[in-house]
């Protein structure tokens, strides 16, 4: 592969996703690549590239962009996330009043465990019926599997505890489909998080997680003021616990002895007391 070959999918891949490729990553695109260039019959990258480089490659370039986005997720990813929310929920329906549904978003949700694990720690408090979680990707093909919520018993053998398990999913043959309970709070789109979120509405809570460490800072910075204007006064963020807003945004405030999560600024005290 040319170093120009690189520099065009590179380039391609940054401007529809967000998604920094460094030089070290290079070996990425042979591997995530391989099978889309045989289905589209290119022998290398290079051809690939000058393809790219073409008018009307629109498909060919949501299909590369797709193919180079890491999707991986898990249920009740690092768990303490999950212990916060179980906490805030209830703060935040008793200021909601009654009949007032909770938003939360699941941003780059992947196949969905994510929001399904949001959905479960409602269930598990008697609120189920007080919220409504929206999942985003970019990828078509991992919104059509949350969508779905079918999993491989690798996939529920991940995080998830099995007397959830055995409440939320029943068996078809070898692989696991999560209740209707739980796909009815649940909703999936393809929803790319450089473009315009206010068709999204407004959120109560936003797990954006394992998401920032792939951009820059100036996109880090474009995203995080995107979710800040979505994000209720007294509504709660959640990040990656090696991701941060320091010296990205002044629009978000560490909630004190939490990682990874924080509040608005200006945010009411019960807000940050939790």
């Amino acid at each position: 592969m040319s170093g120009a070959a690189f520099d065009t999918i590179a380039a391609l891949v940054r401007s529809r996703a967000g998604i920094v490729l460094g030089a070290d990553k290079a070996y990425m695109l042979d591997t995530r690549l391989g099978g889309l260039m045989r289905a589209e019959g290119f022998g290398n990258l290079d051809s690939l590239a000058a393809k790219l480089r073409s008018p009307g490659t629109e498909r060919l370039a949501a299909a590369v962009t797709e193919a180079l986005t890491t999707n991986e997720s898990f249920f009740f990813r690092d768990g303490k996330p999950f212990d916060h929310l179980r906490r805030v929920l209830p703060r935040l329906i008793s200021a909601r009043g009654a009949g007032a549904k909770l938003r939360v978003l699941s941003a780059a949700c992947s196949t969905g465990q994510e929001a399904y694990s949001v959905a479960m720690v409602a269930e598990s408090l008697g609120l189920l019926s007080r919220i409504e979680v929206v999942g985003t990707d970019l990828s078509v093909e991992v919104v059509r599997r949350a969508r779905e919520g079918v999993y491989s018993q690798f996939e529920v053998q991940r995080g998830l505890p099995v007397q959830m398990l055995v409440k939320h999913f029943k068996q078809e043959g070898g692989q696991w489909r999560i209740s209707e309970a739980m796909r009815a709070v649940a909703r999936f789109e393809t929803g790319n998080l450089l473009a315009d979120l206010r068709h999204l509405g407004r959120f109560d809570v936003v797990f954006c997680r394992n998401v920032l460490i792939y951009f820059d800072a100036p996109t880090k910075t474009r995203v995080l003021s995107a979710l800040a204007e979505r994000l209720a006064p007294d509504g709660v963020l959640y990040l990656g616990g090696a991701e941060t807003v320091l010296g990205l945004t002044d629009r978000f405030t560490v909630i004190e002895g939490e990682r990874g999560v924080y509040a608005p600024v200006g945010s009411p005290k019960q807000a940050l007391a939790v």
